[in-house]
């Protein structure tokens, strides 16, 4: 699915590199925010962890992880983008993406990243390459909700491992 308008397409490839040979998820079409929701998940509080690689993007170069999604247009999500140098983390509400804390920190274009977000009530702390970068706080999605995958406009993106779990 998406938030916002486009045509995402996410499919499963082949790729030489991924960390789990020999299939990642790839998400190649362009829209304003593509999703991939995980059906049959409730998660409240936890870890939502992906690898992944930006592979192209004149407007984007993107990957990020999604956790406490009620559908589409509300949900956590937590990016890293190649092309600004950055890790962020968002709240989206109706559809409307807004930032409450960044740092800038190298991401290379064509090289596996690890992403990771451990949550739980309104702290959340995100792990780039093994490394905490941000550590937050927001209570605009309290209740358990989905967990998923995140890309930004053009971005081509290839995901891999991704994983999630309870903190019970």
């Amino acid at each position: 699915t998406m938030t916002g308008s486009g045509n995402p397409k996410w499919t499963v490839v082949a790729d030489a590199t991924a960390p789990s040979k020999p299939n990642v998820l790839k998400q190649f079409g362009v829209a304003t925010y593509p999703v991939a929701l995980k059906d049959n998940t409730n998660l409240k509080d936890g870890f939502v962890e992906v690898k992944f690689k930006a592979v192209s993007g004149k407007e984007d170069q993107a990957g990020g992880v999604i956790w406490r999604a009620k559908d589409e247009d509300n949900y956590y999500i937590a990016r890293a983008n190649a092309l600004e140098n950055n890790v962020t983390i968002y709240h989206t509400i109706k559809g409307k993406r807004v930032s409450f804390k960044d740092v800038n920190v190298p991401v290379k274009s064509g090289e596996w990243h690890t992403l990771r977000v451990d949550f739980s009530g309104n702290k959340f702390t995100v792990t780039f390459d093994g490394k905490k970068v941000i550590e937050a706080t927001d209570g605009s999605f309290p209740d358990a909700g989905k967990v998923g995958l995140w890309t930004k406009a053009d971005s081509v993106t290839l995901f891999d491992d991704f994983t999630f779990g309870s903190n019970q």
